[in-house]
C-alpha cells in the first residue's frame, strides 16, 4: 500500500508539472501569435526564459512520471496523467484573471472519461520488450508519419483543425519517446552502462524536443484546452498500438467492447469540440475564426 501511495504521489505531482508547462507554452504563444512564422517562433523560443522553464517543467513531468511507474503499476499510473488536462484549466484561467467555462469542464470530463474508456480496453501483453530491428522500425516508421502530419498541415488553412494536427503528432512523439524509453530501460538490465552508447538515446531525445515542439505550435491561436486535450489523448492511443504491434498487448474484443470503443471515441471527440475556442460570428452571419494580435517579438526575448 505504501509503494501504490507513493506512486500515485509521483503520478500526481507530474501530472501537475506537465499542466504548468503546457500553460506557459500557451502562454507564449499568445504573446507570439498564431500568424507567426515557425522559424521566427523557433528563434524567439529559444531566447525566451519562460520556454526554458516549460521545457523544464516537461522534463519534470517525464521524470515523475517514470518515478510513479517504478513504484506503482501502469494500469494506475496512466489513467492519471489525464488529470493534466483538469489541472491546467483552472491554472491556465488564473493567469488569464478568467473563470473556467462550464462548456469548458464539460468537454474535459468528456475528453477524460473517452480517454479511461480507452484504457479500460487494453488488455496487457506479455511484457517482452523490442529487440534491436523493433526498434529500428519503430524510429523510422513514427519518423515518416510525423513527417508526413507535418507537411500535411501546410494544406490545412484553418487555425483549429491544424493546430489539432500539431497536437495529434505531439502525442504521438511522446508516445514514441516513452517506448523507446521502456526498450532502453530493459536494455540497460541486461547489458549495463553500455546501452548508453545506443542509437536509441538520442532518438529519444528527437522525439521529446519533437513533442514539446510540436504541441508549442499546437496553442497557437486555439486555445489551451483542445490542443492539451488531443495531447493527452493522442498519447495513449498511440502507445497502445505501439503495445499492440510491438508489445504483444490487444484491445478487448466482442460486442460490449466495440460499443465501448464507439462510446470513448465519440465522449472524446465531443470533449476536444467543446474545448476548441468557439468561432465568432459577424453581423452577416458567417462565422469566422477569432484574431489573434501578434506582439513584438522582441518582448517575448526580454522575459
Amino acid at each position: 500500500m505504501t509503494h501504490l501511495l507513493i506512486s500515485v504521489a509521483f503520478a500526481l505531482a507530474s501530472s501537475g508539472a506537465y499542466a504548468l508547462g503546457a500553460v506557459v507554452q500557451e502562454r507564449l504563444a499568445v504573446r507570439l501569435g498564431a500568424s507567426t512564422p515557425w522559424r521566427v517562433m523557433l528563434h524567439a523560443l529559444l531566447r525566451a526564459r519562460r520556454w526554458w522553464l516549460s521545457v523544464a517543467l516537461n522534463a519534470l513531468g517525464a521524470l515523475l512520471h517514470v518515478a510513479a511507474l517504478a513504484y506503482g503499476p501502469l494500469s494506475v499510473v496512466q489513467p492519471l496523467g489525464a488529470l493534466t488536462l483538469v489541472l491546467a484549466l483552472p491554472i491556465g484561467a488564473a493567469f488569464t484573471a478568467r473563470r473556467v467555462a462550464n462548456r469548458q469542464w464539460l468537454g474535459a470530463a468528456l475528453t477524460i472519461v473517452g480517454l479511461l474508456l480507452l484504457l479500460m480496453l487494453t488488455v496487457p501483453g506479455s511484457g517482452d520488450g523490442m529487440d534491436p530491428a523493433d526498434t529500428t522500425t519503430l524510429i523510422i516508421a513514427s519518423a515518416l508519419v510525423l513527417t508526413a502530419m507535418i507537411a500535411g498541415t501546410a494544406m490545412v488553412r484553418r487555425t483549429v483543425p491544424r493546430s489539432l494536427m500539431y497536437a495529434i503528432g505531439a502525442g504521438v512523439a511522446f508516445a514514441v519517446a516513452s517506448a523507446l524509453t521502456h526498450a532502453v530501460t530493459r536494455q540497460y538490465e541486461a547489458t549495463g552502462a553500455a546501452t548508453l552508447l545506443s542509437p536509441t538515446v538520442p532518438a529519444i531525445a528527437a522525439m521529446a524536443i519533437a513533442g514539446v515542439l510540436l504541441s508549442q505550435l499546437a496553442y497557437r491561436g486555439s486555445g489551451l484546452g483542445a490542443p492539451l486535450a488531443t495531447v493527452t489523448l493522442a498519447n495513449p492511443v498511440a502507445s497502445a498500438v505501439i503495445g499492440v504491434v510491438l508489445f504483444g498487448e490487444r484491445f478487448s474484443d466482442g460486442p460490449l467492447a466495440m460499443v465501448l470503443l464507439v462510446v470513448a471515441a465519440s465522449a472524446a471527440s465531443a470533449g476536444i469540440v467543446l474545448l476548441s475556442p468557439p468561432a465568432a460570428a459577424p453581423r452577416g452571419g458567417t462565422a469566422v475564426e477569432p484574431k489573434v494580435s501578434q506582439p513584438r517579438t522582441p518582448a517575448l526575448c526580454r522575459r
